[in-house]
């Protein structure tokens, strides 16, 4: 009985996973390109460099909410699937990962460019916003590497 509601909880677990994983890749690999070439689709510039950010920061700040979520429910399966003697290094390995770049880019990140936003044009267009926001990409660009790594030793595991 037990081993049917832990199985169940894999698939909800697998099905997270893949739908946090592909809103972050579809917020930086598809709307993030659109949004700061908004002059070649629409012909003129009408939005700001800064207006454009400001709009891709409300795209990332609503992620935010799905990558907490996730962060949330790989913890609480990882600790079943230790205390169940199931987990691998690779996937504890994993999950510190998921877990510790998910907090970083909800609770750093994205808190310390909403912060310089603030400031205007001025402070996003300095060396430090520049700086922070490379820090806040390859940060979840090692997220979402994790999460796919976890999704895969999962999936590998369910599918057995």
């Amino acid at each position: 009985m037990i081993k049917k509601y832990f199985r169940i909880f894999t698939m909800i677990f697998i099905i997270t996973v893949g739908v946090v994983l592909g809103a972050g890749l579809l917020a930086g690999i598809v709307v993030a390109p659109t949004i700061f070439n908004s002059e070649l689709l629409l012909g003129s510039e009408l939005l700001t460099r800064f207006q454009e950010g400001l709009l891709m920061t409300q795209v990332f700040e609503r992620l935010a909410y799905a990558v907490n979520f996730l962060v949330v429910v790989v913890i609480l399966y990882e600790v079943v699937k230790y205390k169940a003697f199931e987990s691998s290094r690779w996937s504890l390995l994993s999950t510190f990962l998921v877990v510790a770049t998910g907090l970083l880019f909800t609770s750093y990140y994205i808190p310390q460019i909403l912060e310089m936003q603030l400031g205007g044009e001025a402070v996003t267009s300095s060396h430090i916003f520049e700086n922070v926001h490379k820090g806040s990409e390859l940060n979840f660009k090692i997220f979402s590497f994790a999460t796919l790594t976890l999704l895969i030793i999962n999936l590998k595991k369910a599918l057995r």
